[in-house]
């Protein structure tokens, strides 16, 4: 982990109200591994004290690249910066990284719901060539779908303007009733009551499911104890999301 004060490389509202920031930092950007996060302040007497953990969306040599929703005033101020404006980042933060290098499988699905989407495309970049990798997308409405990154994309909305009208374990269960898929992995990111679904559908399929999971953190490096997480296996009741995951093995969990 390392602290930096980044300069903005670029921003870009990528779809309605959703924004991609793209700060530069060679220590984060050659440390980072699918899964991880960091944790942002804006540099800026207006902005919000604590800071904001972010997944890494991407890494383009020197660039790490967050996405965001514009839903307060911090995420206002990010997605108003200009390039060459700093940030303050701690990362690459989190332990619980996506294992997508082992042999262990050789289909990798790819599940998404809202912005959990952005824990992904890095991980697609990562993947072996020779693993196979198929992408499920779920949003409230089509302009909020981002598959930047992601190929082939499957896609479910909540108010069926595109793809499967439901939910997204409703479509990769919908998937897998008709394709030949060899040795799948789920990984995925996105909301509690996705993460739950997809947990029990991956236990009622017996595929192995790492799950990214999101929580209400300040520091990211597990001081505050804000992120804790219910186990069902190992030596503690509970763990955190920031220092112990964010990646969890789904069946070790409890919601």
């Amino acid at each position: 982990m390392v602290q930096e004060h980044a300069p903005v490389h670029s921003v870009e509202e990528i779809a309605p109200n959703i924004f991609q920031l793209a700060f530069r930092s060679q220590k984060i950007a050659g440390q980072a591994e699918p899964g991880q996060f960091v944790n942002v302040k804006v540099e800026d007497a207006r902005g919000p004290l604590l800071r904001r953990p972010f997944s890494i969306y991407a890494v383009d040599k020197d660039n790490v690249s967050i996405i965001f929703n514009v839903v307060g005033r911090g995420t206002k101020l990010l997605a108003e910066m200009a390039v060459g404006e700093n940030l303050d980042v701690l990362g690459p933060l989190g332990r619980g990284v996506f294992p997508y290098k082992d042999d262990g499988f050789g289909t990798a699905l790819l599940v998404a719901g809202g912005l959990g989407v952005a824990a992904l495309p890095f991980l697609n970049a990562l993947i072996p060539i020779k693993k196979k990798r198929i992408a499920f997308l779920g949003a409230r409405t089509a302009s909020q779908i981002v598959r930047s990154g992601l190929d082939p994309v499957h896609v479910a909305t909540d108010d069926g303007s595109e793809g499967l009208h439901g939910t997204v374990v409703d479509l990769l269960g919908r998937f897998l009733k008709t394709a030949t898929v060899e040795r799948p992995r789920i990984f995925s990111c996105g909301p509690l009551p996705m993460m739950r679904a997809l947990k029990e559908f991956a236990r009622d399929k017996s595929i192995e499911c790492y799950l990214a999971l999101e929580g209400e953190m300040a520091c990211g490096i597990g001081l505050c104890q804000g992120c804790p997480v219910q186990t069902i296996e190992g030596k503690k009741k509970f763990e955190l999301v920031c220092s112990d995951g964010p990646v969890f093995e789904a069946s070790t969990v409890s919601f």
